[in-house]
């Protein structure tokens, strides 16, 4: 099995990704951990993370965010994602 480290939040030199990082770290969700290996790649913790915001921190879209978290569960239930 693969082992992808986790970014050590003090080497990272983008404040914006250091600032998501943090944010993961404080509020525990987005997973800090994914986060801190999306870190690896700034533009692909960029585009998760703007769209992560946009889909569920924003106003966007017209379902209310209790409505979205229930589909989320819903749908990690359906695939049985242990995570």
């Amino acid at each position: 099995m693969a082992r992808i480290s986790y970014v050590d939040p003090a080497t990272i030199d983008e404040p914006q990704i250091r600032r998501w990082l943090d944010e993961a770290i404080k509020a525990g969700r987005p997973g800090p951990e994914n986060q801190a290996i999306r870190a690896h790649q700034p533009d692909v913790m960029r585009s998760f993370t703007q769209t992560r915001k946009t889909l569920f921190d924003g106003n966007a879209g017209v379902l209310e965010h209790d409505l979205k978290e229930l589909a989320r569960a819903y749908i990690a239930h359906t695939i049985e994602c242990g995570y």
